[in-house]
């Protein structure tokens, strides 16, 4: 079995096991009655556990020299970093549920999408609790694209930490007219055997959402709740598109990239010469570390891509909650985010609305450098795809496997 398939067995057992009852007991902290001061206070000296994606240098390095010593230093709050994304949350949260672990190992984890999905369906989330964070104040809630995750509200159940846009990329001298819909990639896999492929991946998935997208003839017409039958029709499409075409790609479609760090590393070496990456391509990093050269440039899909917000949560069963608020509401402050924004550092969009920031931080940002290689999402703007329903995605992991790898 796959480990997709394990997660969504151990998934489906802890809902039905929930429905029957659970001996597990929920920890709470009165919020309502205790001031943030008070709560700041109460949190030095605490050890917060956050799980988090460690697959990109320049984060981990954003993190670990950054935010761990700056967190420690004005709060006194130890902050630990362990590995881990969508399905190993899902994982720990389920096996601890089972076990009736009412302190867990971990306090806060950085999710979207399908994880938000599955976390709130174990009862796995503790909230609401952005609202009360003093740095909420920064934040757009009525932006749809921060205020939904994959057409669920967010409820201020997860705090928006970034935002971004799905792009493609290639290297102009290479590939001066790269392909921008499926009839030219088609014809594009054919005249460049071996120069394209999808990642087994949250990456090529979301590729495979904007294929959808414009298999079913526009930018919104994945919107709104799942449809089981809108799903069958258009995957079928999507089958046979692949299917078809998958011997002109890399490895002669008889295996597929499993992280998007093999894609970068196959683009770089000129085996792959079209990629695709959030952070609008996630081109400047690898520019200025000297992995790409310099003449990759990023560019939109004619039916879009997706834009999205990526979010902090809280475990349920989090021994630290309180800590953890004063962390998270750190990451989402005016000074957190300019730093995080920087294109030779993390160069993540900031989350914060500009014209809520105090007018020294606008100036601030005003006199950010840009990117010099990337494209920003005001690039790519008239190219928008919203996240479809979380189930879309569940369901592309699995077929993606039985339909075209297995096939």
């Amino acid at each position: 079995m796959t480990k997709l398939i394990q997660y969504l067995t151990l998934l489906l057992l802890a809902l039905l096991s929930t429905s029957c009852g659970s001996d597990t007991k929920r920890t709470t902290l009165d919020l309502e009655n205790t001031d943030w001061e008070t709560l700041v206070d109460s949190t030095s000296g605490k050890t917060v556990n956050f799980m988090m994606w460690q697959g990109s240098p320049v984060i981990n390095d954003y993190i670990n020299n950054y935010v761990v010593p700056t967190i420690k230093e004005r709060y006194g709050i130890n902050l630990q970093i362990s590995g881990g994304q969508g399905p190993e949350i899902v994982q720990l949260v389920i096996g601890e549920k089972q076990a009736g672990i009412a302190q867990g190992q971990v306090d806060m984890v950085w999710i979207n999408g399908e994880t938000f999905f599955q976390l709130r369906k174990l009862d796995g989330l503790w909230g609401p609790f952005v609202d009360k964070l003093p740095n909420s104040k920064y934040i757009n809630f009525e932006d749809p694209f921060i205020s939904v995750d994959f057409q669920q509200p967010v409820n201020h159940m997860e705090s928006p930490w970034s935002i971004s846009q799905f792009a493609l990329f290639t290297d102009t001298l290479q590939v001066a007219n790269p392909p921008k819909n499926l009839e030219e990639l088609e014809r594009f896999v054919k005249e460049n055997p071996g120069t394209f492929t999808i990642s087994n991946d949250f990456t090529g998935m979301t590729l495979l959402k904007s294929f959808m997208a414009e298999l079913g003839g526009s930018p919104k017409s994945l919107e709104g709740e799942f449809d089981q039958e809108k799903y069958d029709r258009l995957s079928t499409k999507l089958w046979d598109f692949i299917n078809r075409n998958k011997k002109y790609f890399w490895k002669s479609g008889e295996t597929f990239p499993k992280e998007q760090t093999k894609m970068k590393q196959l683009f770089a070496n000129g085996e792959l010469k079209i990629a695709y990456g959030y952070g609008e391509g996630g081109i400047e990093e690898n520019v200025r570390s000297g992995l790409f050269p310099n003449t990759v440039k990023g560019y939109a899909w004619d039916n879009g891509t997706i834009k999205n917000s990526n979010y902090l949560g809280i475990l349920q069963n989090a021994p630290q909650k309180a800590a953890a608020m004063q962390v998270i509401n750190f990451l989402i402050s005016p000074e957190a985010q300019l730093k995080k924004a920087s294109p030779e550092g993390m160069n993540a969009n900031m989350v914060l609305d500009i014209d809520r920031l105090p007018e020294a931080y606008q100036k601030l940002h005003a006199e950010t450098k840009t990117r010099k290689y990337g494209p920003s999402m005001d690039d790519l703007k008239e190219h928008v795809i919203q996240e479809p329903a979380p189930e879309y995605m569940i369901k592309l992991y699995e077929d993606f496997r039985t339909a075209v790898i297995e096939k």
